[in-house]
């Protein structure tokens, strides 16, 4: 896949999609993944404020997004932005007030294709974390553990 940037961060390499003028996607890339420099102005965009976040997890992102969703699933995102940072929301609880299913707006958080960007990271189960990126273990769960525990600051 053709990346526009490869960001270290404190919990491994986070592959940057990206046009000329929106963020189209954010992939955490296997553990060991080389770090690339933008190839672009908007992708240093895009690099500047991910580490602005990951120094300061007050920072908030002004990025345009190109999204490519369905209607249920971009109703789940915009949901996910609502939950303010240092809390979290169960997927119950979102999908009570989406007039949804917990199941279904798993699924839509797995499909969220510009993570940390759009905090799907502050969606869990109701009687623990939940999963993340379609995970329910192992290394998905370390970086939402992270995410979460950054945000508590």
């Amino acid at each position: 896949m053709g990346y526009q940037a490869k960001l270290q961060t404190p919990f491994g390499v986070l592959g940057i999609l990206c046009t000329d003028d929106a963020l189209t996607g954010i992939e955490f890339l296997a553990p060991g993944t080389a770090s690339q420099q933008p190839r672009n102005a908007f992708a240093r965009k895009v690099c500047a404020q991910l580490s602005a976040y990951l120094a300061d997890p007050d920072f908030r992102f002004s990025l345009p997004l190109r999204l490519n969703g369905t209607t249920h699933q971009t109703k789940v995102w915009q949901a996910m932005c609502a939950i303010p940072r240092g809390e979290t929301r169960s997927y119950g609880e979102l999908a009570k007030g989406l007039q949804s299913c917990a199941q279904a707006v798993g699924q839509a958080c797995g499909a969220n294709p510009i993570p940390i960007v759009i905090p799907c990271h502050r969606v869990v189960g109701k009687a623990g974390l939940g999963g993340f990126m379609h995970h329910s273990g192992g290394y998905a769960l370390d970086i939402k553990r992270w995410l979460l525990a950054h945000e508590q600051h």
